[in-house]
């Protein structure tokens, strides 16, 4: 699976909230400043060549759905993440995390009580 772009990233965030849409309702529903029509038509056919979306005909406009879960992709980007920052350790990313004050005693307690209740 190739990693995407933050550009390519916004745009499958939408396509997964609506589940099958149009260019139109992705330029529609992305933040201000919004990309031009065809830069998401660009996109959205680089998305499509890397197999991140179908795509299928309805009258005279296509329709756009994700090949691939969310769920799925953040899994693999995490863990390619973890793999080449953390020396594929979970456990150092969160010290890095800790360490650097972005995650509170809170958030550690948070954490581990979501892994207990997972464990069960």
């Amino acid at each position: 699976m190739e990693r995407l772009t933050t550009q390519e990233e916004d745009i499958m965030q939408i396509v997964w909230t609506l589940g099958q849409c149009t260019v139109r309702e992705i330029v529609d529903r992305m933040a201000e400043p919004k990309s031009p029509y065809t830069t998401v038509a660009s996109v959205v056919g680089n998305l499509k060549a890397k197999g991140y979306v179908a795509q299928s005909r309805k009258g005279n406009t296509y329709l756009y759905m994700p090949t691939i879960a969310e769920n799925e992709y953040k899994s693999k980007f995490m863990s390619g993440f973890v793999r080449d920052y953390f020396r594929n350790s979970f456990k150092e990313m969160v010290s890095f995390f800790a360490r650097d004050e972005k995650l509170s005693p809170r958030d550690l307690r948070d954490i581990i009580s979501e892994i207990e209740k997972g464990g069960k």
